[in-house]
């Protein structure tokens, strides 16, 4: 596919998308959420990928829906996603709600870190909120934006706000759709390391590096996915996956490796046959 709404590029077996659009503040259209989507499955397809980075080129992060496909809604008297029919949706033979608009995040098998340079807005909020682990820079705006457009909560953000940061904070978040900093947004939880911005990309490929060398592949995906599975279901299901997934992956070879390099007291090399 050719790129033109984001760049993307793969080193140290961290994959980085950029969002590209940076004279219009990468303000998200049908095009970006399809090259997006396109994207986040070539990373997962990729066996030499880890895990993904997702940031923004310029100044910010995504500041919402673009303004001129804003427009296009009001004047055609409908909402047109502006994306293909055949739209990449990574994951999704897995849980079957997780096929669904940005809920294909919780189907991937690695994790995303948002490194949020900057504001985020609307749909821009929701992508980073999607991601797993949120690095930003301080002073930049958020917002939920939709309330001021007459418009609903975004995505399921209304479901996933609240299991992030608690049903009283989100609700206030939706309901004023304010602007609030990435300071109090750490504050909250919602943003879990503030980082300066000319440091950000390098501590936030510096976590995620340290992160795939301690941490199995394995234990990466099934950690994950446990978390986002047990959103939707009771302890006692979590529990005995739990107990089944200890014994299957005591059996496999990371598990071996993953000993012997503890008593060795070096790191593990994931992957040895």
């Amino acid at each position: 596919m050719e790129l033109k709404a984001t760049s993307y590029e793969v080193g140290d077996a961290i994959a980085t998308i950029t969002l590209n659009r940076p004279h219009r503040g990468n303000a998200w259209t049908g095009r970006m959420h399809t090259e997006y989507r396109y994207l986040l499955g070539q990373a997962e397809a990729d066996g030499a990928v880890r895990a993904v980075i997702v940031t923004g080129a310029g100044e910010r992060f995504c500041v919402g829906g673009d303004a001129k496909a804003l427009d296009g809604h009001a004047e055609a008297g409908s909402y047109d996603a502006g994306t293909p029919v055949d739209l990449v949706t990574p994951g999704e033979t897995e849980f079957a709600p997780f096929r669904e608009d940005f809920a294909y995040h919780f189907a991937l098998s690695k994790p995303v870190i948002a490194a949020v340079n900057g504001a985020a807005a609307g749909v821009g909020l929701v992508l980073a909120c999607y991601a797993d682990i949120r690095f930003a820079v301080p002073g930049a705006k958020l917002t939920t934006a939709h309330g001021p457009l007459n418009l609903p909560a975004e995505y399921g953000l209304s479901w996933l706000l609240p299991r992030l940061i608690g049903g009283a904070r989100a609700l206030e978040l939706l309901l004023s759709s304010r602007k609030f900093l990435t300071e109090e947004a750490h504050a909250m939880g919602l943003v879990h390391r503030l980082v300066a911005r000319e440091d950000l990309m390098d501590e936030t490929r510096a976590y995620v590096a340290d992160m795939i060398t301690r941490v199995s592949p394995e234990a990466l995906k099934q950690s994950k996915r446990q978390t986002y599975l047990d959103f939707h279901r009771d302890v006692g299901a979590s529990v005995r996956e739990a107990n089944a997934l200890l014994n299957e992956m005591v059996q496999q070879p990371d598990y071996k490796e993953a000993i012997k390099a503890f008593l060795d007291k070096r790191p593990a090399d994931w992957g040895k046959p």
